[in-house]
């Protein structure tokens, strides 16, 4: 483990962030993360996996996988570069998805091969470009790819299921005890990474989160302002009622 994380830091990126230390010995559902670019590798991994969802279809379940994969890819390198200015390097080449049939629900954690952490020094604005675009264009942008060929899912679909959790991760679960001024530097972030990054930090001619970052509306039925999705995830195809929708899935008929 890398001295540049502190007991505390490596505290908070494995309780809260999907960042694990620790080797599975279960090789089932824990694999190197460079096999999902293996169409037949990535395939048998869907089947596998697919019971966790309740899936009978190869598309469903990546799109479900793609929401947990996608959290568990950015959600330890973004806290770690919005609140402790420090750089894991989640290249896909350097992660490990850790994972047993126990977990109930099913959610893995990210492991790295290569602990070394890199810091702003001079110049944060390169340094950033450096971890979004391991996050996005060297990681999540060459999964997506395989799963829209071997699953037959839009593109656009993984790309709003990524934008939700980079969402969520900036607006609520990262402010959790930030101070005013790690708040101001998460604002900051999350505005460029939604809104200013350019394409080919993603691996795309153009920033593929902007469209799924619209402000939040009030809608029938609910207490609170909500961010509705343009793509439907599938997920109500995995569930046992009929027509359980998400609350923000754009199949629901609204007045």
């Amino acid at each position: 483990m890398s001295l540049d994380l502190t007991a505390d830091e490596i505290a908070a990126l494995t309780q809260g962030y999907r960042l694990t230390t620790e080797q599975n010995l279960d090789l089932i559902y824990s694999i190197p993360a460079k096999n999902l670019l293996d169409t037949d590798l990535c395939l048998t991994y869907l089947q596998k996996i697919a019971p966790f969802f309740n899936s009978s279809s190869i598309l469903v379940t990546a799109s479900l996988f793609a929401k947990r994969y996608s959290v568990l890819t950015m959600a330890s390198a973004l806290y770690a570069m919005s609140r402790f200015e420090k750089g894991l390097n989640v290249d896909i080449e350097n992660a490990w998805i850790e994972s047993n049939y126990k977990e109930k629900p099913w959610l893995p954690s990210i492991r790295l091969i290569d602990w070394s952490i890199s810091s702003p020094k001079q110049n944060r604005l390169a340094w950033r470009d450096q971890i979004i675009q391991n996050i996005f264009a060297n990681n999540l942008n060459k999964v997506w790819r395989i799963l829209a060929t071997t699953a037959k899912i839009p593109k656009a679909t993984l790309w709003e299921n990524t934008a939700i959790y980079v969402n969520w991760l900036y607006e609520t679960k990262i402010r959790e005890e930030a101070n005013q001024l790690e708040i101001a530097r998460l604002e900051e972030d999350y505005y460029y990474i939604a809104f200013q990054a350019s394409g080919d930090l993603f691996g795309e001619r153009k920033n593929p989160l902007t469209k799924y970052c619209d402000p939040k509306v009030f809608v029938k039925d609910t207490d609170m302002p909500i961010r509705l999705r343009k793509t439907c995830c599938f997920y109500y195809l995995s569930s046992n009622e009929a027509n359980d929708y998400c609350i923000t899935c754009p199949k629901i008929k609204r007045l």
